[in-house]
């Protein structure tokens, strides 16, 4: 760098502006303690900003005199490592979504609002003597602080805003704030440890499962990939032993001082995991989850850094975790939507993932018993090996499949005659039965007979759901919540029924009909405290619960040995949609949620309730299974031009009017076909609308999308690069909160 030039730094801008911004390096700095990845502290406009040193250089397009010196350095080291400053870099450009913002993404929140952040601290609330002396009777009417001072009372160490959060409802901290200034809450600080697995204090380890041949090819082929990038589908129906082959797969690679990322789509996932691995391995495992504090996603955040802990099993956002020794990547049940984030980066994690893996040189192994169809057209390309398990392990049968016709009958509560007596069967023999409803709350809809009023949410586009227990509606796409109408607020009438059914209704249901059993619901309404979902799962295994009733929860990945009979009450909602994925999808949930049947010694059950026993895809299904159904729907969507042979990216719109949603959409719209036509090129790229979402009214603001769909990928990219370019200073564009959305999953 010439020694007359001054030093220029350029960096990340956690701002919704897509560029990198250049800043002087201060003469009291020296340069060679400047790196890429360290924070830095920037006047920026009239405020400070955190952000991240892409690079040092000397060459900038403003006048140096126009530019502001950096404030200080705020790290001595980096807090991203050069492979993860690589991988964010290609997020932002694929996605298209500014670099600042995509970096901020990536960091734990301490790193993001703190200047230092060396040092993790917690913050606690706990009562004082004088609140432990104090009258809480006086509190009858501030119902909020008694709540709060219940909740700490049994507490000595205290408990944080997360554990608050997850067990209090409404303004509780206003109530908290009341408390502190009548001292009879105190809030202080202490040095906290992560919730981290340590493998250390058990003395020997478990051998693992001897494998069946099956596995066995599958462990053998992947140990042989183990040195450089390989994508490898690990496609094994349920209860094959997918787990048993990763872990086989993993010892080698902690053998050789490696560490692994293991991805999973929710947390209810990863306790199972956690036990398996910990039975297995003596390393340090971590999990990574929305269940975490900021505090304890830092501290696992720095271990992973520096190399101390080996494993690490967490959910999407995990994929950025710096891991110097990373020797490979798993995506178990891969084909799960949750790898992809719907609002924000909509990143997929597993695209990421794949990237990362084939960044860095290591295997990368995806698993699941319903491969999505963008894999399986991979493997079909031979871009990705693909590894089958066909037997199911320890020598368990797969479950009998039957359709109930429900046509013509009378359901009580989304029960078929028919069913209720194969529950009685089942549980006349000490087995367990699941019934699977994809809907919570207990009635999807209230309605007044006299003059047809239906509870619609005033903020969406959607009905508000009745959920019994709490005697409450509410909108699960705004969380607006409101007391039950004692009476039509349109027409005075006091008889309003309650239309559909939900899992609370079911659980109604099946507990007046079999009284001398227990019964146990498992959705988002049950599960909302921490290690919730994880305490219901164990009386299920213990076999304190017989009869289970759950949501999407319950689908994937869970182990029930005494479950042999398994339900679903109703899929017909998957079987016509005009989401051209909905047949995937639903084919999908049928698998999985039959996985659960059957999964030990005993002979498992499923049964599907539907009005449309005939229907092709469905019947196809179940004759052929899900490697017949994924053969056929891959070979319409060629025919088609669908994704997976065809590339989409959605620009969404929200605004407060939707003249001006619209407007923005239309001007998108004429860009890119102007561009076509300047081009030649009107065959490469499709435009599908402006129309407005599915749901156009949600959450108070109006919502429109067009839908781009090209041939090839780079013509896509291509096209958006340009586009982006030309609205970002378009006066349509500042009316509207706009977004791009690369390969998305649905159109809500």
């Amino acid at each position: 760098m010439p020694e007359n030039n001054p030093v220029i730094v350029q960096v990340a801008v956690p701002t919704p502006l897509r560029r990198k911004f250049d800043y002087l390096l201060s003469e009291n700095i020296n340069p060679d303690s400047v790196k890429p990845g360290q924070r830095v502290l920037i006047p920026f406009g009239r405020t400070k900003k955190i952000a991240i040193v892409l690079k040092l250089t000397d060459h900038s397009d403003i006048e140096a005199k126009k530019l502001r010196p950096i404030e200080r350095i705020l790290d001595e080291q980096p807090v991203l490592p050069e492979d993860i400053m690589r991988l964010l870099d290609w997020v932002s450009s694929y996605y298209h979504h500014p670099i600042g913002e995509v970096f901020q993404t990536a960091l734990p929140v301490h790193y993001r609002k703190k200047e230092t952040a060396l040092e993790a601290v917690q913050c606690l609330y706990r009562l004082t003597e004088q609140g432990r002396q104090a009258d809480w009777d006086s509190l009858k009417r501030a119902l909020r602080q008694r709540s709060v001072l219940e909740l700490l009372k049994p507490s000595e160490t205290g408990l944080s805003r997360e554990q608050l959060s997850s067990q209090l409802e409404g303004q509780w901290q206003t109530a908290l704030k009341t408390l502190i200034k009548k001292q009879w809450v105190e809030e202080y600080f202490k040095k906290h440890q992560p919730h981290i697995y340590r493998r250390e204090k058990i003395i020997t380890r478990m051998p693992g499962l001897s494998l069946n041949h099956e596995q066995q090819q599958a462990v053998d082929y992947l140990k042989q990939q183990a040195d450089y990038y390989q994508a490898a589908l690990l496609d094994g129906i349920t209860g094959s032993g997918k787990t048993e082959v990763y872990l086989s797969f993993i010892e080698q690679q902690l053998e050789q001082d490696r560490q692994i990322l293991v991805l999973v789509p929710e947390i209810g996932l990863t306790p199972q995991l956690i036990y398996r691995f910990e039975q297995r391995f003596h390393v340090t495992i971590a999990t990574l989850h929305s269940g975490l504090n900021n505090t304890e996603r830092m501290k696992i955040w720095q271990q992973a850094g520096s190399g101390k802990i080996r494993i690490v099993i967490g959910t999407r956002s995990a994929v950025f975790t710096p891991l110097p020794d990373l020797g490979a990547i798993i995506i178990d049940e891969e084909h799960d939507m949750s790898f992809k984030q719907q609002d924000g980066i909509r990143y997929s994690a597993k695209d990421v993932a794949l990237v990362r893996a084939s960044q860095a040189g290591i295997p990368v192994i995806l698993g699941s018993a319903t491969p999505s169809m963008e894999s399986l057209y991979l493997c079909r390309q031979k871009k990705m090996a693909h590894l089958k398990l066909r037997q199911r392990a320890g020598g368990a049968k797969s479950p009998e499949v039957h359709l109930i016709d429900v046509r013509g009958q009378t359901l009580q509560h989304g029960l078929s005659r028919t069913l209720i007596t194969l529950m009685q069967q089942h549980l006349d023999k000490g087995n367990q039965v699941l019934l699977f409803q994809n809907r919570r709350g207990y009635a999807p809809v209230l309605l007044c007979n006299k003059c047809g009023w239906i509870s619609h949410c005033h903020r969406c586009d959607a009905k508000l759901t009745y959920h019994y227990q709490r005697n409450l509606l509410r909108c699960h796409h705004c969380q607006t919540e409101q007391s039950l109408p004692v009476q039509c607020p349109e027409c005075g009438n006091t008889e309003l029924a309650c239309l559909g059914v939900g899992t609370e209704r079911v659980e109604k249901t099946v507990k007046a009909l079999f009284p001398d059993h227990q019964v146990i619901r498992i959705d988002r309404d049950t599960t909302q405290r921490k290690n919730a979902l994880q305490d219901l799962l164990e009386t299920v295994k213990d076999g304190q619960r017989q009869i289970l009733i759950g949501t999407q929860m319950l689908a994937k990945g869970h182990h029930f040995p005494n479950v042999t009979l398994v339900a679903i009450l109703d899929i017909d909602q998957g079987l016509y949609s005009v989401d051209f994925r909905a047949p995937e999808r639903l084919a999908q949930l049928i698998v999985q949620v039959s996985g659960r049947a059957g999964r030990a010694e005993k002979k498992g059950q499923v049964v599907l309730q539907t009005s449309h026993p005939d229907d092709e895809m469905l019947n196809l299904l179940l004759q052929s299974g899900y490697s017949g159904f994924a053969h056929k729907v891959l070979q319409e969507r060629q025919e088609l031009s669908m994704p997976p042979y065809a590339y989409q990216a959605l620009i969404r719109a929200e605004s407060n009017r939707v003249p001006y949603y619209q407007d923005f959409l239309q001007y998108c719209f004429n860009v890119i076909s102007a561009h076509q036509q300047n081009q030649n090129k009107q065959k490469n790229i499709q435009l599908l609308g402006p129309v407005p979402a599915p749901m156009e009214k949600k959450a108070g603001k109006y919502r429109g999308q067009l839908l781009i769909q090209a041939s090839e990928r780079r013509h896509l990219h291509s096209i958006l690069n340009e586009l982006i370019r030309i609205i970002e200073h378009n006066k349509a564009a500042q009316r509207v909160r706009w977004s791009v959305d690369i390969d998305p999953q649905d159109l809500y």
